[in-house]
């Protein structure tokens, strides 16, 4: 299927905030829009990341419409001084979660069928943070509710649980970047201090998480961050939450970046199908 591109802006907290539209040519019926979140440890990443644009393209091929989100990156970890002049300076919690919010905003007041939030590791934890704080826990200046919540292989937490039997399945360079003292070490770049580290806007895990949306969960076997997926998972279930959880055997983190990978494709046919039937109409599990 045909699908038209357009960069935008939207108004952000601190400057404009980019957006990249994909809208495919024949909009599946009762399709709520996907506002999509990259990854990259929350200090890397934009909207040309195969895991953005790969993924927007896909999704709305199957006629899924897209908008995708350059949202502020935060300090490298162990150099904060670096990149924090410019427009779109390097700025830690709660810019990245406030233009995600705007950008919330906009396309919401567009979308006839409803938003569902979605993101990829660090963009998922981002992505879960907004569909909480839009569905109120904590208030958000009365934004519309998503209509659900598409996370993969995020990390929700802000110390990553310490899992041994998850750990020692991690192979290649992972085992020093995702070890979880080099995850912790990200999460403290972007979120600088305690009382940051434990605001649910922030880091979601651990939270009430009453109010938030039905949510798709797809996660990668051999991956450090999928201590945290998991443990986010029964805590929404706890909640009574709906939720859908998918381990992808043998996969590794990141597997959305690498388009066209047995694990990508799995992903976004698993994606897709989830969305298909969660737009407003939807009926009730």
């Amino acid at each position: 299927m045909t699908v038209s591109l357009a960069d935008d802006l939207v108004a952000g907290p601190s400057g404009p905030v980019p957006l990249r539209r994909y809208e495919p040519a024949a909009v599946r019926p009762g399709s709520p829009t996907l506002l999509w979140l990259h990854g990259g440890g929350f200090f890397r990443g934009d909207l040309d990341l195969p895991e953005s644009d790969a993924v927007a393209r896909a999704l709305a091929a199957r006629g899924v419409p897209v908008v995708t989100v350059d949202y502020r990156l935060s300090p490298l970890p162990g150099m904060p001084w670096a990149a924090r002049r410019g427009p779109r300076a390097r700025t830690p919690f709660p810019l990245a979660h406030r233009e995600v919010l705007a950008a919330y905003r906009a396309v919401s007041e567009a979308a006839s069928d409803g938003v569902v939030l979605g993101g990829a590791s660090a963009g998922a934890c981002l992505a879960a943070a907004a569909a909480l704080a839009a569905s109120g826990t904590p208030a958000s200046d009365d934004l519309p509710a998503p209509v659900g919540a598409f996370l993969a292989y995020g990390f929700f937490h802000s110390r990553t649980p310490r899992v041994p039997a998850i750990t020692r399945t991690v192979r290649g360079h992972r085992r020093l970047t995702h070890a979880p003292w080099a995850l912790d070490a990200a999460n403290r770049a972007h979120a600088r201090n305690g009382d940051a580290r434990a605001d649910p806007r922030a880091f979601p895990g651990g939270h009430p998480l009453d109010a938030f949306p039905p949510t798709l969960l797809v996660d990668a076997e051999h991956d450090t961050m999928r201590a945290s997926g998991e443990r986010f998972a029964a805590e929404l279930t706890a909640a009574g939450v709906q939720v859908v959880r998918h381990v992808l055997a043998g996969s590794r983190h990141a597997f959305l970046n690498r388009p066209g990978t047995p694990d990508s494709t799995h992903a976004i046919d698993l994606a897709s199908a989830w969305l298909a039937t969660h737009g407003p109409d939807a009926p009730s599990p």
